[in-house]
């Protein structure tokens, strides 16, 4: 049964305030929100005239009921209220004027509602030009598959115009030919997003839709979004991208070989095939960060410089390189250097413990020297720390978790050692991630040609004196096997640049070769020996080393100022038989 709603309950209803004259211009009716508003009492006014009550609104009554045309929007700034007035005429079927009613909304809540309206219609526009602007096709379907709209990158992909399309089905459309299939009548069967591609005949394109489905509060399909991609646009972008890359390789590729010439600043000479492989994947697995590398190769041949090398081209380049040869401490004391110790862990440690060589290669490198010497027991302590990352300090009882890269060299057959059981081969197979083989000096006689010019220019001046080779000597030095790779050419000429007596070392270096035919060794290292140049060699080290002892009080010092390391001149000292001054 429907309830009768009288013309007075609306009339009080209404959020406005509503006045009525008749043709005279007095009050017939006041409703309860211009009561509230102007303070009015409806028994009481009823019948007055509306300019007595209101000067400023009454005025503009009178002229409406005179001219018969409406007054919509004048404002009226009073002394209690601002009011926005609509004033429109009633009329009788003879068009004649008999009344007036004047709505009235308070000016503030009139503002209020216009902001809210100016931003509808400034978010309408702002969501209008992202629509048109979007690269990607757009339509809009309702939830029966009524195309709402559809931008303009989408009328271009498509071949049509939006006022041909809007207001037709979806499924019209395909029985026309438009599209070959319809993401959208799919997303209306599964309720769910769908992604498909489809050919558009009329612009021979390959499309890639995506259907986004929109749910009402009710969680009913109200719209259906669109978006379409062209696929040849794609594929132009990949091809580029392609291009693209293939430069990038080859630039790659240019700036490694400007690297690889660039290496002889470092000491590192590779002029052959094999040397140059070698660095290229060193300087592969520098930029990959890549730890747990052995490096394998005979004594002498650059491995302790390969390390450096790794971690100068690498990223922890700007954090610690901690080298240690494994070779020359006894097994007490590296294991203190390897891991540190806490405050008397034993007799004679320092009463606030020391950091082991781990925690100063935190997030650098530590390079294990001489690996295959490392006795058994730290192995096991070695193969735990690259399993957990976390090394435990001697007579410590908390872990310290440490990231270090990790790389090891030996010139010893690591395979041959684990056979033997002298070297364990979890932890051979741990540190053997990467392997880099340096080959002998002898297999590359391509760089000792370079490796002659390189250090004989290095201490040249570094002795502030000329020294130079003639050819002849040059391709005798070529042919020497070099036993002791890098290192003893490298002595070799030092030793040359230093004893030689005349700027030319052709006559330094012909006694040696005589020395080494005398010896009867030539046909083993033809045509140039080494025994009593090694004599020779060792003699001056150890006068260098002497007069260093004397000048330094620590074996730090000592290695800072001939440029080695520690274990180096720990290593030399007991050599020779040296020891400091008390």
């Amino acid at each position: 049964m429907t309830t009768a709603v009288s013309y007075k309950a609306i009339f009080n209803a209404t959020i406005n305030g509503v006045l009525v004259t008749d043709a005279k211009g007095c009050l017939t009716h006041i409703n309860r929100q211009a009561q509230k508003i102007l303070g009015f009492d409806a028994r009481r006014h009823i019948g007055c005239f509306i300019s007595d009550l209101l000067p400023l609104t009454g005025p503009q009554v009178m002229a409406c009921i005179a001219s018969g045309e409406p007054n919509l929007g004048h404002q009226i700034k009073g002394k209690v209220v601002d009011l926005v007035l609509f004033i429109t005429p009633i009329k009788t079927a003879g068009g004649t004027v008999c009344a007036a009613m004047c709505t009235f909304q308070e000016m503030g809540q009139f503002e209020m509602s216009v902001r809210k309206l100016e931003s509808y219609q400034r978010l309408n526009r702002e969501l209008a030009a992202i629509f048109d602007a979007s690269s990607d096709g757009l339509w809009v379907c309702d939830h029966e598959g009524q195309v709402i709209n559809i931008n303009k990158a989408s009328a271009q992909l498509n071949g049509i115009k939006a006022e041909e399309i809007v207001g037709q089905h979806i499924g019209d459309l395909v029985d026309r030919g438009l599209f070959d299939r319809s993401v959208t009548l799919e997303v209306m069967e599964t309720r769910r997003q769908v992604s498909i591609m489809q050919f558009v005949k009329r612009t021979n394109r390959y499309l890639l839709a995506t259907g986004t489905p929109v749910f009402d509060d009710q969680g009913q399909l109200h719209i259906i979004v669109v978006n379409e991609r062209d696929m040849t646009q794609l594929n132009v972008i990949r091809q580029e991208l392609e291009q693209t890359q293939m430069v990038t390789e080859k630039m790659r590729d240019e700036l490694n070989e400007l690297r690889l010439m660039a290496l002889k600043d470092q000491a590192i000479i590779a002029e052959s095939k094999e040397m140059r492989e070698v660095l290229t994947v060193a300087l592969k697995l520098a930029r990959l960060d890549a730890s747990n590398i052995l490096i394998l190769g005979e004594s002498g041949t650059g491995k302790g410089l390969m390390a450096r090398f790794i971690h100068m081209n690498g990223g922890r380049r700007k954090k610690p390189f901690i080298p240690i040869n494994c070779a020359a401490l006894p097994e007490s004391l590296l294991e203190a250097e390897l891991f540190g110790y806490e405050r008397g862990a034993f007799t004679g440690a320092r009463e606030q413990g020391k950091a082991g060589l781990f925690e100063l290669a935190h997030e650098g490198t530590l390079f294990l020297d001489e690996i295959g010497d490392l006795p058994l027991t730290l192995q096991a302590k070695l193969l735990k720390y690259l399993d957990d990352r976390e090394i435990l300090r001697l007579g410590g009882v908390k872990p310290r978790t440490i990231d270090c890269s990790i790389v090891a060299a030996t010139n010893r057959d690591i395979e041959d050692l684990v056979r033997r059981r002298q070297f364990r081969e979890d932890l051979y197979f741990r540190l053997n991630a990467f392997t880099l083989r340096i080959p002998a000096l002898r297999a590359r006689p391509e760089d000792i040609f370079e490796l002659i010019r390189f250090y004989l220019h290095r201490y040249s001046r570094t002795y502030r004196t000329q020294r130079k080779l003639m050819p002849e000597t040059l391709e005798k030095l070529q042919n020497y096997a070099f036993p002791g790779n890098v290192r003893e050419l490298k002595n070799l000429i030092k030793r040359a640049v230093v004893m030689g007596e005349s700027e030319m070392l052709d006559g330094f270096l012909n006694r040696s070769l005589e020395a080494v035919h005398a010896s009867g060794n030539s046909d083993r290292l033809a045509p140039f020996g080494r025994t009593a140049l090694t004599e020779e060699v060792n003699a001056y080290e150890k006068q260098l080393l002497q007069r260093a002892v004397r000048q330094c009080r620590t074996t730090r010092e000592l290695a800072s100022a001939l440029g080695i390391s520690q274990p180096t001149v720990v290593r030399k000292m007991k050599k020779y038989g040296l020891y400091f001054a008390k």
